[in-house]
């Protein structure tokens, strides 16, 4: 299995990036990684060359490039060459942690969209204080939506919720003000409709933000702009309530008396709230996989982003929403 991974994309590329891609090769002896980068900054760093393949590239797409025109004019930046490999076959899936625009620029110009889906969705996992988390979508692909969009992610999120992370019949709710089934505007009264009559998926309903880190649902569907809002809310507060945390088991002596006893305690909640364990965002809908590693990713997540394309690739996560898509019935 090929990996293409970019080495150029992210705030702490490509260091992070070829330490997650060497912890990954060590861990998964079926895997080999195409890793594209400038010369100069990713050959004085790379060590040992089995089953890595380095590929040279003379650009590299900024985090505040303008997505399409990047995508179209820096023919060869390291992302434009990494969707191109996988669009060619040379490899499986591709990664990077690079501008998210631009990556699902590539993914849809350059991968391809499946027939049958009418818009791609970004799609991350995210934490729950129970640690099995669930998968929402969509968080900034698109902007608006259609009722008929929200069930195709929902499909979409079934598939991955079932082959990648284990759950039989996963639940799916539907992101809204309130749990009642006439809440909700126009987009989300008639997506209620539409996924209470789809036989793909098992519709719980509708669930309301506060109760997203509790595992109301196994997969949450919403559209891009308020998907997005929801989870910068949830990076925001997570990092202001560690941020308090610290400043009270600082505040005086007893207090950091208090917190090297809970330490180990405070350790497994930050763990267990860490995105960096789930992987990256997977763009849904196309062709192959295409992950989107977050911008500020350490090597952990990088390699946890690898280990997700090549979970998808293992379990055609892709060729099944294709056939679905298509109007085939799971078995």
């Amino acid at each position: 299995m090929i990996i293409a991974v970019d080495a150029m994309g992210g705030d702490h590329a490509p260091s992070s990036i070829i330490e997650g891609v060497y912890t990954a090769l060590q861990t998964f002896p079926d895997l080999t990684v195409h890793l594209y980068g400038t010369e100069a900054e990713v050959r004085p760093l790379l060590h040992d060359l089995e089953r890595l393949q380095f590929l040279a590239t003379t650009e590299k797409i900024e985090a505040d490039d303008e997505p399409v025109r990047a995508i179209r004019r820096k023919k060869d930046a390291s992302m434009v060459k990494m969707a191109e490999a996988v669009k060619t076959a040379q490899a499986d899936a591709c990664v990077s942690a690079g501008n998210t625009g631009a990556l699902m620029a590539a993914g849809l110009f350059i991968v391809g969209r499946i027939d049958g889906i009418d818009r791609p969705a970004l799609a991350p996992t995210l934490p729950t204080i129970d640690g099995k988390g669930f998968v929402m979508m969509d968080l900034g692909a698109n902007s608006d939506a259609k009722p008929e969009h929200l069930e195709q992610f929902a499909m979409m999120g079934s598939i991955y919720a079932s082959k990648v992370r284990g759950i039989e019949s996963p639940q799916v709710g539907l992101l809204n003000i309130g749990t009642e089934d006439t809440k909700g505007n126009e987009l989300t009264k008639n997506a209620f409709q539409l996924l209470t009559n789809s036989p793909a998926i098992h519709f719980v309903g509708n669930v309301e933000s506060r109760d997203l880190l509790t595992g109301v649902a196994d997969v949450v569907v919403t559209d891009g702009f308020t998907g997005n809002m929801v989870l910068k809310t949830i990076e925001g507060t997570a990092g202001a309530f560690f941020h308090m945390l610290k400043g009270a088991f600082t505040s005086s002596a007893k207090a950091k008396i208090g917190a090297l006893l809970v330490k180990d305690q405070l350790r497994g909640i930050k763990n267990t709230m860490d995105y960096t364990e789930y992987g990256g965002a997977a763009l849904f809908g196309l062709k192959a996989p295409v992950i989107k590693a977050h911008g500020s990713s350490n090597a952990n997540a990088i390699f946890n982003a690898i280990r997700q394309a090549r979970t998808m690739v293992e379990f055609d996560v892709c060729g099944t929403i294709e056939r679905v898509a298509k109007g085939e019935t799971l078995s």
